[in-house]
């Protein structure tokens, strides 16, 4: 036999707390339902089971970590680091200005946090790529096609990083540096199979030419108020970029 509890009076809400619906409290499961949250993979919903709760809660919560990203992405890019306000992150992603800080800290953290996690995912991506190509010229491909769309997809970001990367702390500017120096080091490697005896740091300052032409295209592009459609930009930029790294220089006489 189930025993019902009687109801509970309501909690007065403090002074300057934020509106209820931005409140932890109210993340349940409506709230999840509300931003699409899945239940975890391998579970199936049955008469009688319900789904748990945490599971529930953790991803409606980076669902709109997510959405938060995706907005200082274009905010920034539009109108730089300086002059966007928690309140606009906020308003972009749906949530108020104070429930941003359930998420991050400060807008410091939500810039630190959106470089950081596109380069772990450059890193990761051309760490996978590599691995699963044996072929020394595939796997140069594949780097390219990668790079190309991670520019074509993600246009905003680079914008982000080459006007807002000083706003970044020390220690944050020094673990995406990390990560990208990392990330350079796969293509030095593949370019190494094909260009047996070339010096390391040649290599690396073609890789590093390759990027400035694949990102500043759609860099470009973008400051015009427009944006290149992928289909006409990605056979260009995959056969440039691929003509760049893998032509014999002569040495220098």
């Amino acid at each position: 036999m189930t025993i019902s509890r009687p109801a509970q009076p309501a909690k007065p809400t403090p002074p300057g707390a934020p509106p209820a619906a931005d409140r932890p409290e109210a993340a349940g499961p409506a709230a999840d339902a509300a931003t699409g949250a899945q239940a975890a993979p391998g579970t199936q919903a049955t008469p009688g089971t319900q789904t748990v709760p945490g599971t529930q809660r953790s991803q409606a919560k980076e669902i709109r970590r997510q959405a938060l990203l995706n907005a200082a992405a274009s905010l920034f890019a539009v109108d730089g680091y300086n002059k966007v306000s928690l309140e606009d992150l906020g308003a972009a992603a749906g949530v108020s200005g104070p429930a941003v800080y359930r998420h991050f800290p400060g807008k410091q953290a939500v810039l630190a946090d959106l470089l950081l996690t596109v380069s772990r995912e450059l890193l990761e991506g051309g760490r996978r790529v590599t691995a699963e190509t044996a072929d020394p010229f595939e796997a140069l491909r594949k780097l390219v096609r990668f790079q190309v769309d991670f520019a074509l997809g993600k246009p905003d970001v680079i914008r982000v990083q080459d006007r807002d990367f000083s706003n970044l702390t020390p220690q944050h500017q020094s673990e995406v540096r990390t990560l990208q120096r990392s990330y350079v080091e796969i293509w030095v490697e593949a370019l190494s199979r094909l260009h047996p005896g070339v010096d390391a740091a040649d290599l690396r300052m073609r890789a590093h030419a390759t990027f400035g032409l694949i990102n500043s295209t759609p860099h470009s592009v973008r400051n015009h108020g427009r944006r290149i459609a992928p289909r006409t930009a990605r056979p260009q930029l995959e056969s440039m970029a691929l003509a760049a790294l893998t032509v014999d220089v002569p040495p220098a006489s």
